[in-house]
């Protein structure tokens, strides 16, 4: 069983990315152009999180796994946003 403490930093972790990551959506869809090192940022982070969440669900019991699962669907989300949104 993961720690609660590990569990509850990860998923904070992947929310904060998450959070970045919309911003950076945002500003590209409001502009013609953009800073891409700040998008191309958010998308690592992005994945960074999704990476961690993915080893921590190795140790995670059924309902951290569920947790997990929830979080990581939607960084799934958000990338495939990121990628398919023309900016």
């Amino acid at each position: 069983m993961a720690e609660r403490e590990s569990l509850e930093a990860c998923i904070q972790n992947a929310h904060q990315a998450m959070e970045y990551a919309k911003e950076q959506l945002d500003i590209g869809m409001r502009q013609e152009h953009y800073n891409k090192m700040n998008y191309s940022d958010a998308q690592l982070q992005l994945e960074q999180a999704y990476n961690e969440m993915q080893t921590m669900q190795h140790y995670a019991n059924d309902e951290q796994r569920e947790q997990l699962n929830r979080a990581r669907m939607a960084i799934r989300q958000l990338q495939h946003q990121m990628i398919i949104t023309p900016h």
